[in-house]
């Protein structure tokens, strides 16, 4: 996708400052940027944090309404004009190696080590590329399903990219997939990738809200829901409704200090904790649903 004239801000800075700006914008409705993306930069306690405009923005009250202090990063901002932002995104984004997968843009395609499972995403407007943690936990929790698991149904809600569902056709190809975000562009750029990755025949992707579309009635028996904390909590109940006995599901968007909300929302739906990780300080739960009694 090319654009006119793009504007781009890179904040390189203290990583416990950056990441809660990053979960700010995060959590902005509408997005105020064409996308966002947060890496460490000579080793984990610095980061650099990249956003992307479609317009110049007012860059001291975008600063100042994500608590950006200058004083404490170094900051450039500047126009991108007539180029491709997609390109030059890519440009600094390396593989990402998460459990058996390895995702990876098209300019590295060559380069997936063997035995690997590599699945080839696009950094684009919507999100889901691997770098963040709440993306590459999801990709080790279904590495770690996939030696016990055999889901007849899956569904990525949020799916983003559809990085998760391209992952679950992967290792399941018995499976039926189901992809769905609430962002329309969310679903073309899922729509693209399951086509690089060959499984367009067995991924449905569709634009949701949640579970507000009757072709989400039906029960999975997996569940991958990387959104966010607050919408996770408001979408226990659902969730846990959409679980087949036995069924798991992949939780991930919340921080660290917001796992026992959300432990406590699925808790009071019915569902078991199973596992969990912490990346970058993101969290990843994995919940369950009881098995029927067998007489």
């Amino acid at each position: 996708m090319a654009m006119d004239m793009i504007w781009r801000m890179v904040a390189i800075g203290p990583a416990d400052h950056l990441r809660p700006a990053l979960e700010r914008l995060e959590n902005q409705d509408p997005s105020p940027v064409l996308g966002c993306s947060l890496f460490e930069e000579d080793g984990p306690e610095t980061v650099r944090f990249d956003v992307l405009f479609a317009e110049q923005p007012r860059l001291d009250e975008f600063l100042e309404a994500l608590g950006i202090d200058e004083a404490q990063c170094e900051i450039a901002f500047g126009p991108l004009p007539e180029e491709d932002w997609v390109r030059l995104s890519l440009e600094g984004l390396k593989p990402v190696e998460a459990g058996r997968f390895v995702v990876y843009g098209a300019h590295d395609r060559e380069s997936v080590p063997p035995g690997k499972t590599g699945i080839e995403i696009e950094a684009g407007p919507a999100f889901g590329t691997g770098h963040h943690g709440t993306t590459k936990g999801c990709l080790i929790a279904c590495d770690r399903l996939a030696d016990s698991q055999s889901p007849k149904r899956v569904l990525d809600l949020g799916c983003g990219t559809g990085v998760l569902a391209i992952a679950a056709a992967l290792v399941w190809p018995q499976a039926e997939i189901v992809a769905t975000d609430i962002d329309p562009e969310a679903i073309e750029e899922t729509v693209v990738n399951v086509k690089k990755n060959k499984v367009e025949a067995r991924i449905e992707s569709f634009v949701a809200d949640g579970f507000d579309d009757e072709r989400l009635s039906d029960p999975y028996d997996l569940i991958f829901a990387n959104i966010l904390a607050g919408p996770l909590q408001q979408l226990a109940a659902e969730l846990a409704q959409r679980l087949t006995p036995g069924g798991v599901a992949v939780l991930s968007g919340l921080l660290e200090h917001q796992i026992d909300a959300v432990e406590a929302a699925y808790r009071g739906a019915g569902l078991t904790p199973a596992g969990q990780e912490l990346i970058d300080g993101w969290a990843i739960l994995t919940v369950k649903a009881e098995s029927r009694a067998t007489a």
